[in-house]
């Protein structure tokens, strides 16, 4: 299959099988412990945990592009913001 058109490379591939990856593993994780009741943060206001998914993967991308608009290349040090990010969110939110 050819997708030279969208300029794949490797790191974009790795992006979005992450993604996939963990859509694939909230689904899991509502089938093993079904309910994920909602919840009031310090956001006060209900979430689930699709809600914190959804927030962490939002919010890391304006992490990643703040990144790049300051500091530029490489992303590394990015990416460990954005688990730290994942984690207070998934905590606290």
């Amino acid at each position: 299959m050819d997708l030279s058109w969208m300029a794949w490379t490797t790191p974009t591939a790795i992006f979005f099988a992450t993604i996939g990856c963990l859509i694939v593993l909230m689904c899991v994780w509502e089938a093993v412990s079904p309910g994920g009741q909602p919840r009031k943060g310090i956001l006060r206001f209900e979430t689930t945990r699709g809600d914190r998914l959804f927030v962490t993967l939002l919010g890391s991308a304006f992490i990643n592009l703040a990144w790049l608009a300051w500091l530029g290349p490489p992303l590394w040090w990015a990416l460990g913001v954005c688990v730290l990010f994942a984690v207070l969110v998934f905590l606290f939110v």
